[in-house]
C-alpha cells in the first residue's frame, strides 16, 4: 500500500548510529521488494535478525497439477474443504500458473510457529472466523469481511478466536496494490475511488519481544518449507517506518459504484497485480434507466480466466450457488446469467451479493485438490 506509516521509536536520520540502553547499537534492517527500487521499510531490532540456530530438512508443498490446459466451466463446494489443525496443512491450493496460486484453509489451530512467505505477497479474505495477526510490525485485528495483505518476507503467526475459520488466499509473486487510476501521482486515493486511506487498517499495538531461545519459522520458498530455528524472537523491533507492512480492508468498506446502466467489471477492483486484479462484489443499488436489465449481459473472457468466490446472500446472476464455492470460467468460451436470471432482475431495485472476485491474465491450471471438491456437470447449467 503505498502510504507511509510508523511506529514505535526511530532514529532522526536513517543509517546512523542508533543506540539501546545499555549502550549497544539497534540493528537495523531495510525489508523491500523489486530490489532496491520498490516499497520498502526500515526496521530497528534488539539482536540482528540473521542468527540462525538449526535448519531442519526441507520438504515440498507444491500442489499436484489435474487439468494443465482446459476449456470447461467449472465449480467447487469450498466448504467442503476439510478443517485441519496446523495452518500450514490447512492450505489447499487450487489453481495456479506462473504469476499466483489461490487457495482455501480451514485452519482450526492458532500458529505456534512462525510462518513467511519468502516468495510471494499473500492476500487472506477472511470468510469465517476472527482474530489476530501478530508480525515485527505490530497486531492486526481481523474479521469476517476482512483482507488481509501480508507483503512477501513478512514473518507472522495468526491468532484465531475459535477453530471454525474459512480462508480465501491468493499468493502473488509480484506485489499486490490499490489500483493505479484510483490514486493520484501522490499515492493518494481519489475523489473517484471507492475506498480511502480511512478505511484501510494498519498495524498497532507494536510490542519488543527481547526473548532469547529456539523460534521456529517456517519459510516457503519455490513450494518448499524450509524449517529454521533461530535464537532470538523475531518480534525484538522498537520501531520501523516505511511503505511495506502488513494491512486489512473490509470488504464492507468498499463503496460501490452504480449507473443507469449495467456496468462492467471493472468499478468492482478493489486490488490489482502485474498478473490479476481482485474484485469485490457488495450490496448496491440496482442500475436505475427505467428499461435497465440489472443481469451482467453474456461476456467472452478472451484475455483473462474469471473465478467467483461466493461469500454470502443471493447472488443474482447464478442459480442454486451455495456459500464458499467457486466457479472457474475460463478464457475463450463465453459465460453469463444462468437462465431465469436475466428476466428475474428487471425491475429488481437493489442486491444484498457478497462475492471476491479474482480475474488472473494468464491460464490457471487446476489441483487434484480441486477436483475432489468439483460440482459436476456444471458446465451444462446454462441448458434450460
Amino acid at each position: 500500500m503505498p502510504f507511509y506509516h510508523s511506529l514505535g521509536t526511530i532514529p532522526d536520520k536513517r543509517h546512523i548510529v542508533f543506540r539501546q540502553p545499555n549502550g549497544e547499537l539497534y540493528q537495523e534492517e531495510l525489508i523491500g521488494t523489486q530490489g532496491f527500487g520498490g516499497l520498502s521499510t526500515l526496521a530497528y531490532h534488539l539482536y540482528p535478525p540473521t542468527r540462525v540456530k538449526q535448519k531442519g530438512k526441507p520438504y515440498s508443498i507444491q500442489p499436484k497439477i489435474a487439468i494443465e490446459n482446459g476449456l470447461n466451466a467449472m465449480s467447487f463446494k469450498g466448504f467442503n474443504i476439510e478443517p485441519e489443525n496446523d495452518y500450514i496443512k490447512s492450505r489447499k491450493t487450487l489453481f495456479v500458473n506462473s504469476g499466483l496460486h489461490i487457495g482455501l484453509a480451514a485452519p482450526k489451530h492458532s500458529t505456534p510457529y512462525f510462518y513467511k512467505n519468502a516468495d510471494a505477497d499473500e492476500m487472506i479474505f477472511i470468510h469465517k472466523g476472527s482474530g489476530v495477526l501478530k508480525t515485527m510490525f505490530g497486531s492486526l485485528p481481523f474479521e469476517y469481511g476482512d483482507y488481509i495483505v501480508i507483503p512477501r518476507g513478512t514473518v507472522y503467526q495468526i491468532e484465531f478466536d475459535t477453530e471454525d475459520n474459512r480462508l480465501l488466499y491468493i499468493e502473488s509473486f509480484d506485489p499486490i496494490f490499490t489500483p493505479k487510476r484510483y490514486r493520484n501521482d501522490f499515492g493518494q486515493l481519489q475523489e473517484h475511488s471507492p475506498f480511502c486511506e480511512r478505511d484501510i487498517k494498519r498495524p498497532q499495538n507494536l510490542v519488543t519481544h527481547n526473548e532469547l531461545g529456539e523460534f521456529d519459522i517456517y519459510i516457503k520458498k519455490k513450494g518448499v518449507i524450509f524449517p529454521y530455528t533461530y535464537i532470538n524472537h523475531p518480534f525484538d523491533v522498537v520501531g520501523w517506518d516505511g511503505y511495506h507492512f502488513p494491512y486489512t480492508f473490509s470488504i464492507f468498506n468498499f463503496e460501490p459504484i452504480t449507473g443507469r446502466i449495467h456496468l462492467p467489471p471493472p468499478i468492482h477492483q478493489t486490488f490489482e497485480s502485474k498478473n490479476f486484479v481482485v474484485c469485490s462484489f457488495v450490496p448496491r443499488m440496482y442500475d436505475y434507466h427505467p428499461l435497465a436489465i440489472p443481469a451482467p449481459y453474456h461476456h467472452s473472457n478472451i484475455d483473462s480466466d474469471e473465478i467467483l468466490y461466493y461469500v454470502d446472500g443471493d447472488f443474482m446472476s447464478r442459480n442454486n450457488i451455495q456459500k464458499g464455492q467457486l466457479t472457474l470460467h475460463p478464457g475463450g468460451i463465453p459465460h453469463g446469467p444462468h437462465p431465469g436470471a436475466i428476466e428475474r432482475s428487471i425491475g429488481k431495485k437493489e442486491t444484498h451479493e457478497l462475492a471476491v472476485m479474482i480475474d488472473p491474465f494468464q491460464q490457471v491450471m487446476v489441483t487434484e485438490e480441486a477436483l475432489s471438491i468439483e460440482v459436476d456437470g456444471y458446465y451444462k447449467s446454462w441448458l434450460s
